[in-house]
């Protein structure tokens, strides 16, 4: 009995201190949270002495974050951030390159063209309009089939659109309708369309979500966000305006100076794996690696068709300049946040 005993302490000694020399590795990420529990659950499992503590917020306040922490960040990586914030943590010398071993087989695109590499990319996501059939046609209201639509009277109040600087997805809608249209003619745009906004919420998925739920008929979001709520039963179609829409692509990184650079890189070669591209078509159709298809039951049709030549680099570059002067006309309509 007392061997038994001193046997199942020794056991519990050895996994105890097992436990304590896992490595924790703080990574900052803004995807769902049904999503990074998967990627936890996958890279945990082929790597058992690293855990992951996410880090987890919206675009704006994650890259917020790690420019005003500036080398004494908290995080160790990145595993979900909008490329256009990653080309500015780039720019200013807040990331550490490295070229994960399966780096070759990733699309071109989806990868900083730098050797080594800065980013690696995951996956995009693409605009869509989340349109709430039954609340429209209670209410008389067109499928819009452009974004040009947006700017009938009849949408007046109806729309919700997400908060470009705090939100990815906000900005590549802003971004994109710049490059489209021109400066110019897309402020003009996106001032007639101010009129029509009932306001301006902090999260991109959450058009599709109030949308969903019948608050608003009309919700400016994502692709995904779209093929979400319609799977789960919402009333609701993703629409593709015929001029294109804006798409954005999160990117895995390790940033500079942490303190964990081993586990960081074994991080980044699960991000580039196939498997971790697998669990990413789970939720999105646009991933890294060519030949991995998506099972997305409600996805819109002829999403790729729509993406446009998107100028990252711009809108990285550019970023700034944009947010104030969209922050200087619109901003009366965000939602205060807490």
């Amino acid at each position: 009995m007392k061997s038994w005993l001193a046997a199942a302490v020794l056991l519990l000694a050895a996994v105890s201190a097992s436990a304590q020399q896992r490595t924790r590795l703080q990574v900052y990420t803004t995807l769902e949270v049904e999503n990074i529990a998967d990627f936890k659950k996958a890279f945990e499992a082929e790597n058992r002495d690293i855990e992951i503590v996410w880090l987890r917020d919206s675009t704006g306040v994650v890259t917020a974050k790690i420019l005003a922490e500036q080398n004494a960040q908290r995080g160790d990586a990145i595993w979900g951030l909008a490329v256009t914030s990653t080309m500015l943590l780039k720019e200013r010398g807040l990331l550490d390159p490295y070229a994960p071993n399966n780096l070759a087989a990733l699309k071109p695109s989806f990868r900083d063209p730098a050797d080594p590499p800065s980013y690696v990319g995951m996956e995009g996501w693409v605009a869509a309009v989340c349109f709430n059939t039954v609340e429209g046609e209670k209410l008389g209201l067109p499928k819009p089939a452009s974004w040009f639509d947006l700017l009938d009277p009849k949408f007046k109040g109806k729309i919700v659109m997400p908060h470009p600087a705090s939100s990815g997805t906000g900005y590549f809608h802003v971004s994109a309708w710049i490059q489209t249209f021109g400066e110019e003619k897309a402020w003009a745009f996106m001032d007639r369309l101010h009129e029509n906004i009932a306001m301006y919420v902090h999260s991109g998925a959450q058009p599709c979500r109030l949308t969903a739920a019948g608050e608003f008929p009309v919700g400016i979001s994502a692709e995904i966000s779209a093929a979400e709520v319609r799977h789960k039963g919402a009333p609701v179609v993703g629409l593709l305006m015929k001029e294109g829409g804006g798409w954005e692509m999160d990117t895995a990184a390790i940033l500079k100076g942490t303190k964990n650079p081993q586990a960081a890189r074994r991080l980044m070669d699960f991000a580039a794996s196939r498997k971790a591209n697998e669990l990413y078509a789970t939720f999105v159709s646009q991933v890294a690696m060519p030949g991995i298809a998506s099972t997305i039951p409600d996805y819109p049709e002829g999403v790729a068709e729509s993406m446009i030549k998107n100028d990252f680099a711009w809108a990285s570059a550019n970023r700034a300049r944009i947010l104030a002067e969209w922050t200087r006309r619109y901003e009366g309509k965000a939602v205060k946040k807490n």
